[in-house]
């Protein structure tokens, strides 16, 4: 059974995650302000698949018969206008989001609850594919500039990236995961 401490932490992710999701549509509402329809639906995009994983671990806490601890969510701080800048930010939320999931599973760890240790071993994966893939669309942009065609090039690759992510598709080879 999951200790009270564990539950509290993984309602506490919850909220990171429902945090990320508020995030991501704050991006994308940008992303759309500056017609950047592809960078838009992928920020978008990103927006569901936090809701996913905050409910994938509402359903884990309530599968081992723990309460669930709800708290507000924060609105997320504006971001520099731009695709470099939307982005940068986006990594370093990734990797903050990678250091509280390596906290829960030390936590596991430390408790010997090694249901939820691995439970969390789907959430470490992710984040090495999240921070992967944001580590290189940011060296695209880095490389192709994000002004003119080349930032047509990256909204329409990240439109279809979106695509592909709605579907659940695994993304073609040669483009940014």
């Amino acid at each position: 059974m999951i200790s009270q401490a564990m539950a509290q932490r993984l309602s506490t992710q919850i909220n990171r995650e429902l945090y990320s999701a508020y995030f991501y549509l704050g991006l994308s509402a940008q992303a759309e302000s500056m017609n950047l329809r592809g960078v838009a639906a992928w920020f978008f995009a990103k927006h569901g698949e936090e809701q996913t994983h905050a409910l994938k671990m509402y359903r884990y806490l309530i599968d081992q018969g723990a309460m669930v601890a709800f708290s507000d969510v924060a609105a997320p701080a504006s971001v520099e206008r731009g695709v470099l800048p939307m982005f940068e930010r986006t990594l370093e939320h990734e990797r903050s989001v990678t250091a509280a999931i390596n906290e829960l599973v030390d936590q596991a760890l430390s408790e010997k609850d090694h249901a939820t240790h691995i439970f969390l071993q789907w959430f470490i994966t992710e984040q090495i594919e999240e921070e992967a893939t944001v580590d290189d669309i940011i060296g695209r942009v880095r490389l192709f500039g994000d002004q003119g065609q080349s930032l047509l090039m990256i909204d329409n690759e990240l439109g279809a990236l979106a695509k592909q992510m709605a579907t659940g598709a695994a993304p073609a080879s040669g483009t940014a995961a």
